[in-house]
């Protein structure tokens, strides 16, 4: 099983935080900044497990994990919204 990162550039703030904890190195520092001024991190999704440590340790929660296993992706974490929702989903 592979993982995929999508990082919302736009309202990230570029703490390296999730570059910190991949495991697989599969996060780094944008050389270009955002509207805000702020160097983002970008996801190269390179070797990811999708083991979502990255979203987990987020401050501003605008990571998102993708499992791809096979045809069946699953969306493992999804970035904050402003009502509270979709976070990270519970395992049952």
């Amino acid at each position: 099983m592979s993982g995929k990162i999508i990082i919302n550039t736009e309202r990230c703030k570029g703490c390296g935080l999730c570059v910190a904890v991949c495991p697989k190195k599969s996060i780094v520092i944008s050389k270009e900044s955002n509207k805000n001024g702020y160097f983002p991190a970008e996801a190269t999704n390179v070797d990811c497990t999708g083991c979502a440590s990255c979203a987990i340790i987020c401050p501003e929660a605008v990571i998102e994990v993708i499992w791809d296993d096979e045809d069946n992706p699953k969306i493992v974490t999804k970035s904050y919204e402003k009502d509270g929702t979709n976070l990270i989903e519970e395992k049952k």
